[in-house]
């Protein structure tokens, strides 16, 4: 019990510490950019109907697409080891053709093309 008293004692004071020296140390200056409303490329001050890109939407849209690919396939080695290894491998077979034949498509169209 006493053990637990000096830990939890040990830990206060050093949440304490750590607390007051980030209060202490931070940075008081304001930074210009920090200030801005938006820190993100776009002018804070211009027009906020500027015509959007529809390339780089579907750009992002294909970087969504194979993120989900990559947190779909994380999971397989644990998979593979489940009672029907060969099911897992035609589920995962399944998800690669489909996003293969989405990128054939995407690339016949054009929409891989950046310049316009």
């Amino acid at each position: 019990m006493n053990m637990i008293i000096s830990m939890f004692t040990l830990s206060l004071i050093l949440t304490i510490i750590l607390t007051s020296l980030n209060l202490w140390l931070t940075q008081t200056i304001p930074d210009l950019e920090k200030l801005s409303p938006y820190e993100c490329g776009f002018d804070p001050l211009g027009s906020a109907r500027l015509p959007f890109s529809i390339r780089f939407f579907l750009v992002a849209i294909m970087f969504l697409l194979f993120d989900l690919e990559i947190a779909l396939l994380l999971p397989l080695p644990w998979a593979i080891q489940l009672q029907s290894p060969p099911m897992t491998l035609i589920w995962t077979s399944t998800i690669i053709l489909l996003l293969t034949i989405g990128l054939i498509y995407e690339w016949t169209q054009g929409g891989l093309e950046w310049a316009e």
